[in-house]
């Protein structure tokens, strides 16, 4: 029988009474077998969580930097190592996931530099003769420790921007990483054991989804961090109002291509933002609108870029689209596509299930309300419009409950400032696709798509909270 793979419960490993396995999405093979941590391991967890915090809100500057620029390097070194862990257990192709790999480390290095930066504030309270001589400090301490609940789609970098705020700020955090991915974030629980930090500071469950439901309502955790579906998340915030909550939810992301574009371009970053991840993100590219007087060319374009991707193996460095995470995935990205095109839509490319795989697909002759255009698809599957009103754009792009990221292709600033200002969305994204973060920016979203921040900077103001000092009677 194969060694179970253990988690990490305040700096011990253990390997708990059942185990259960991971697969690969591309052909089933058994990645690794997993123990699964009893109702005694999560209580020990939480437990030790809680008593480290009195440590860990108290820790120096300069300990919890030095400790996530440790991780940082130790991400560095074993990049490759860390490419091929993401591509076996997730299905990401592998040049994605070495894009991946390197993006932890960058966030890590983030975090740290974020929090030798320090935000602290100075206020002059003399602006009014009422007020006398007073001068006020303002800090950000630590909220308490966190819960971070993290999907399948970025098994290390998505678990990164939790872990690395959260170790910032000097709040404890129980990271529960989706079961069907565990394998990134128990490898960052052993990066984290080499720094020194406290042992209580982390754990890493690989629980499943009604576990993590009752550990949201425990009172001990002072912060929820949940990346994943908009109908769980939501039920989670409303499990216990007084948590702070962070949420990254769904998405169903627009891209408006002007007339004036670079339809080149746009093609191309369109053939990657749509499929890269075989759609998996809630970031991808799932609805375009091009411009009436170059939808011609553009479509040509287009599709001449999609069917240049490479679908196969994850592990094969040529491959662009891997499998889709699993059947029931396929079947309902399946059904929906079929649903669209029996209602009137057309297949320019694509259309077809090869499990593991659903052929990267481009849609056209939609309407708004099908769910290929109204729900998140998350899989290999573009909408492609057209549109006469640069306004009338922006209203479809916003005609979705979601409302993470969108993509402007246009050099008219007087449009690019109108998208900022009108497209309901977290991020606009000029003259690139929806997909595009950068780690250290302000990423989240509207409507169903979240609630709050992330990207360190922005994280940490989440996972801490501002307490002012007034200091009175003071020469100014």
């Amino acid at each position: 029988m194969a060694e179970t793979t253990r988690f990490l419960v305040a700096g011990e490993w253990r390997s708990g009474s059942e185990t259960f396995d991971v697969t690969a999405p591309y052909d089933d093979a058994v990645v690794a077998r997993v123990g699964k941590p009893t109702e005694r391991d999560i209580e020990d967890a939480i437990g030790a969580a809680h008593q480290a915090f009195e440590e860990t809100r108290k820790l120096p500057v300069h300990v919890r930097a030095e400790a996530l620029m440790h991780i940082s390097a130790r991400l560095k070194e074993r990049a490759g190592e860390v490419a091929e862990l993401i591509a076996r257990e997730g299905g990401k192709p592998l040049k994605w996931s070495k894009v991946e790999a390197a993006r932890a480390a960058s966030t890590f290095r983030w975090a740290a530099e974020v929090l030798r930066r320090g935000d602290d504030e100075l206020l002059r309270l003399d602006t009014e003769d009422s007020l006398g001589s007073r001068l006020g400090v303002v800090r950000r301490f630590a909220r308490g420790p966190v819960l971070a609940i993290t999907p399948f789609n970025f098994p290390v970098n998505l678990v990164a921007h939790k872990m690395a705020p959260a170790l910032a700020a000097g709040n404890p955090i129980v990271i529960k990483p989706a079961t069907k991915t565990p394998l990134g974030a128990l490898m960052l629980g052993g990066l984290y054991t080499e720094t020194g930090l406290p042992a209580g500071m982390l754990s890493v469950l690989p629980v499943g989804g009604s576990e993590a439901g009752e550990m949201a309502k425990d009172e001990r955790f002072k912060v929820l961090s949940f990346t994943g579906s908009s109908e769980v998340g939501w039920g989670l915030r409303e499990a216990d109002p007084k948590k702070q909550v962070t949420l990254e939810l769904g998405g169903n992301a627009g891209v408006i291509v002007h007339e004036d574009a670079d339809l080149d371009m746009a093609a191309q970053r369109v053939a990657f933002g749509g499929y890269y991840q075989a759609g998996q993100s809630c970031i991808a590219v799932q609805r375009v609108l091009v411009h009436e007087n170059v939808a011609d060319p553009f479509r040509s374009k287009l599709v001449a870029e999609v069917e240049k991707l490479k679908t196969g193996d994850p592990m094969d460095p040529a491959s662009d689209v891997g499998p889709v995470v699993d059947h029931d995935s396929l079947g309902r990205i399946s059904e929906w596509v079929d649903e669209a095109v029996q209602a009137g839509a057309e297949v320019l490319t694509g259309g077809k299930r090869e499990d593991p795989f659903y052929l990267p697909t481009i849609l056209t002759r939609t309407t708004s309300d099908m769910k290929v255009c109204q729900q998140e698809i998350f899989g290999p599957v573009v909408t492609l419009g057209t549109y006469s009103d640069f306004e009338a754009a922006i209203e479809e792009v916003n005609n979705t409950p979601y409302g993470l990221q969108a993509g402007v292709f246009t050099k008219d600033i007087d449009r690019i400032m109108t998208a900022h200002r009108d497209i309901e969305v977290g991020g606009v994204i000029v003259n690139d696709v929806s997909s595009f973060r950068a780690d250290q920016m302000p990423y989240g979203g509207t409507k169903d798509s979240g609630f709050g921040r992330e990207g360190l900077r922005y994280a940490l103001e989440e996972m801490t909270e501002p307490r002012i000092l007034v200091l009175s009677h003071v020469p100014l």
